[in-house]
C-alpha cells in the first residue's frame, strides 16, 4: 500500500475502498472492497417503539463534531465483546486529519462530562461512511446512530455506508447489496451534496425522530 494521506483516503472512499489494520498495534493496513456491501437506507431506516420512547426521553445529551478523536479512541478501545479492534494509530491519525478538514464527522452520547457512546465516519457529498461506533450504557450507541440517520436523512444525504451488515444493523433495518450495485449508489451519492448541519446542536429526541420514516 502507497503511503496513505487524507486525500489518499478521500479517493479511495470514492471508488469503493476502505483501510483496515489487523489489530491495533499493527501499524500495517490493509485496502477492502467486499464482493457484497453492508447499507442502512435511509427511507427504511427502522425504530422499535423502545428505542423511540428512550430517544423522546432526552437521557442522553446528544452532540455532534465536539469530540471526534475521543469517540475514536473509545471505539478502538478494549472492552466486553470488541477486546481487540482494525483502529491502529495510524488511522486515528488520518481519520483526525479528515475531521480537521471538514470530511469527518462523529455524533457523541454524554451524559454530563461522561462521553457514554458515539458513531463516527466520512462524508463525501452525500454519501456518508459509517466505521465504527462504542456504547459505555444501555443503548448509548443505538441513539446514536437513530441520531446519525436522521440528521442524514434530514440533510438530503442518498448513502449510509456500514461496510458490513451485522445482527445489530439488521435490527434497524440493514441490508447487504452487490459490489456492483453498491458503486451506482456511490457514484451518484458522492456527485450529490448533503448537509451535515441540517438539524440544530444539540439536537433534541423528537426533531430526530420526526426525519425518520419507519417506527413500529
Amino acid at each position: 500500500m502507497p503511503e496513505l494521506t487524507p486525500e489518499l483516503l478521500l479517493r479511495a472512499y470514492a471508488h469503493g475502498y476502505f483501510p483496515m489494520a489487523e489489530s491495533r498495534d499493527d501499524p500495517e493496513l490493509f485496502w477492502l472492497d467486499p464482493e457484497t456491501r453492508g447499507i442502512l437506507p435511509l427511507d427504511h431506516f427502522h425504530v422499535s417503539r423502545r428505542l423511540a420512547r428512550t430517544i423522546r426521553t432526552n437521557r442522553f445529551t446528544v452532540r455532534i463534531d465536539t469530540a471526534f478523536e475521543q469517540v475514536m479512541r473509545a471505539c478502538a478501545a478494549p472492552r466486553p465483546g470488541h477486546e481487540d479492534s482494525w483502529i491502529n494509530e495510524k488511522i486515528i491519525g488520518l481519520y483526525t486529519a479528515l475531521f480537521e478538514q471538514g470530511h469527518g464527522h462523529c455524533v457523541e452520547c454524554w451524559q454530563g462530562e461522561r462521553l457514554v457512546g458515539g458513531v463516527y465516519g466520512v462524508q463525501i457529498g452525500a454519501a456518508f461512511f459509517g466505521e465504527s461506533m462504542f456504547s459505555l450504557v444501555r443503548d448509548a450507541s443505538k441513539v446514536a446512530l437513530t441520531h446519525l440517520a436522521g440528521r442524514l436523512r434530514a440533510g438530503g444525504f442518498q448513502l449510509l455506508d456500514t461496510q458490513f451488515l451485522t445482527a445489530h444493523l439488521s435490527s434497524f433495518g440493514g441490508v447487504e447489496i452487490p459490489r456492483a450495485r453498491y458503486q451506482k449508489l456511490l457514484r451518484r451519492a458522492t456527485s450529490n451534496i448533503g448537509d451535515f448541519y441540517s438539524l440544530p446542536d444539540p439536537c433534541d429526541g423528537c426533531d430526530v425522530l420526526q426525519s425518520i420514516t419507519q417506527t413500529s
